[in-house]
């Protein structure tokens, strides 16, 4: 497996931090803290306080885990809370029931298996994202993984950006496929090599989604893979001193690169990079040989590429061919693959695995992917090292799981926030009106037929359901206190589904949706959406033409006519729409 291993020092800091918490949270509880005092304390610790309970978020250090570590999840959710986990878009694990009192014990067992919730929230640099396919991946051109853990030991506890004036988001893409959504980050690193074949990372900067959506432009080209923290911490060091700290909504790096212009922040990050790039934190080769020995590493048989049973099952077996088509990903070691585990079933909000699930995918990473597994910035769960010619074995057991729907890549595979079932920030519930999309969707020839398209749902402004970047998206609004839907389209966070060029397409880059009109009723969203994919279908030149490849080539007016009917029309929903406006 590729997960990284702890070192004396790495337990000692969360074994610290666990005993830190548990006498802060005794001293709140005893009155000895006020809840102004404890509220930071809690959130450097992953806790929120939602809209009915708190909710706890644990990191999963660049979305892996052991299987051991997932049985420790498991075990937390029944001892703890109410039998399931919630698996988001930042390759983390939520809790929404925990007891306040009973967290320093769950940070207690976490601590247990090399994990934790630190600077899971707060103004700080939170998880580290990357390439869920990172290590296994034929386009990969350096192991993401092991970049994302230098960065990692590098900014946690950092004294000089432990209050940032707000939160800060860093992913890692290691491959020429960008999977990470490097675009839509404040920091996005994305390898590279030079002309002459050097190592390094085109550097994005001032990314984002929430209240104000903006593609973060690229800063650097190429920088050598020595100066990676040499160089954030100059780019860090410019947004912690001119960052906003008078207005949280226009807190974020992506509003000081908006509002200081690309060239002069380029500049300013360089006059300070010029100061560090020599000193200290210049990486070595000792030291990326350091972390990369934390690492275990898988110990692959020597495979035929092909497996003869597999390729007569694929040839006779619809139900599995569709599967292998849809959730299993070539692998760049021979023989193998990695497998997509969905948790995107119908009738199942999007991410949630109960503790039974996990336990039954802990068993099938043990047997079939050398004791390790991935989660996904899409909410699934990924066995990265799969022999191919136990694929068969896998799916069989995945169905009787509820975990085999072949579904990625596909408008099912719902990305979608808690929503206001359980987030106090949410101006409309979100998990309905994914179950409502799965139910009226639920047809796997028709979606086959339907092809590649990615539909994200957020419950309010702050993004958490990535809606700006989804096919189709859908963010929650309040219209008079009550729950109404804004539809976007032509979003795109610039990576093909399966990561495979196909020869004479042109795919999209990273790109924002653009709002139809006025807003929807929930019960009239699905019906929206089927009129949105009916206009798809009848303006594709082909099969292989994609619903985000149609909406740039003819624009969102005939979306809108199909949606609102033309401006002339006297449809009773472009009249209702209208008169709600």
């Amino acid at each position: 497996m590729s997960l990284y291993i702890y070192d004396e020092i790495d337990q000692r800091v969360v074994d610290q931090r666990v005993a830190q918490y548990r006498d802060q949270t005794q001293r709140f509880l005893a009155g000895k803290l006020s809840e102004e005092e404890f509220r930071p304390l809690r959130l450097r610790n992953g806790l929120y306080v939602q809209r009915y309970a708190p909710m706890l978020r644990v990191a999963i250090p660049y979305g892996i885990l052991s299987s051991k570590q997932l049985r420790k999840l498991a075990h937390i959710a029944r001892k703890y809370d109410r039998d399931y986990g919630h698996f988001s878009t930042r390759q983390n694990i939520q809790y929404n029931w925990p007891k306040l009192e009973e967290v320093p014990d769950i940070l207690a067992e976490l601590a247990t298996v090399q994990m934790h919730a630190i600077q899971t929230s707060g103004n700080c640099i939170r998880n580290i994202t990357a390439d869920h396919f990172g290590g296994v991946a034929r386009d990969e051109i350096v192991d993401s993984f092991v970049w994302c853990e230098i960065i990692r030991q590098w900014s946690t506890f950092h004294p000089e950006f432990n209050w940032l004036p707000r939160k800060f988001k860093i992913a890692v893409n290691g491959a020429s496929v960008d999977r990470a959504a490097t675009h839509v980050h404040d920091i996005g690193l994305h390898a590279v090599r030079d002309d002459k074949g050097e190592i390094g990372f085109r550097v994005v900067i001032g990314g984002g989604l929430g209240r104000t959506p903006i593609v973060g432009p690229v800063v650097r080209e190429f920088l050598p893979w020595q100066h990676l923290l040499t160089y954030l911490e100059a780019a860090l060091r410019v947004y912690n001193r001119h960052g906003r700290r008078d207005n949280i909504y226009k807190a974020r790096i992506k509003i000081l690169v908006k509002e200081t212009g690309l060239e002069k922040f380029r500049a300013e990050v360089e006059t300070e990079w010029a100061q560090l790039k020599d000193g200290p934190n210049t990486l070595v080769a000792e030291e990326v040989r350091r972390v990369e020995a934390r690492f275990t590493r898988p110990a692959y048989a020597a495979l035929p590429e092909n497996d003869q049973a597999l390729t007569e099952r694929l040839a006779t077996d619809t139900a599995f061919r569709n599967w292998h088509q849809r959730n299993v990903f070539p692998h760049k070691v021979p023989g193998y693959a990695a497998v997509t585990l969905s948790l995107k079933k119908n009738g199942i909000p999007p991410g949630d695995a109960t503790s039974a699930q996990m336990d039954a995918v802990a068993d099938l990473a043990d047997r079939f992917s050398f004791g390790e597994l991935r989660v996904s910035h899409e909410q699934n769960l990924i066995l990265a090292d799969v022999r191919k010619s136990d694929l068969s074995a896998v799916w069989e057991e995945a169905k009787q799981l509820g975990l085999a729907t072949p579904n990625i890549g596909l408008l099912t595979n719902i990305i979608c926030c808690p929503g206001g079932d359980f987030c106090s920030l949410a101006n409309a519930k979100s998990i309905p009106v994914a179950l409502a999309i799965q139910e009226r969707f639920d047809n796997l020839d028709y979606l086959h037929d339907i092809g590649e398209l990615d539909l994200n749902i957020s419950g309010c402004i702050n993004a958490c359901g990535h809606h700006h970047v989804g096919h189709i998206g859908i963010l929650g609004v309040d219209k008079n206190s009550e729950e109404w839907y804004q539809i976007q389209v032509g979003g795109n966070q610039g990576e093909t589904r399966k990561g495979e060029i196909r020869p004479g397409v042109a795919y999209p880059g990273a790109a924002l949706g653009k709002v139809l009109g006025p807003s929807f009723a929930r019960a009239e969203v699905p019906d929206v959406i089927e009129d949105l994919i009916n206009c798809y279908l009848e303006r594709r030149d082909s099969d292989a033409e994609r619903f985000i490849d149609v909406v740039h080539r003819i624009g969102i007016e005939p979306f809108k006519e199909a949606v609102y009917g033309k401006p002339d029309s006297k449809s009773p929903r472009r009249n209702r729409q209208l008169a709600t406006a």
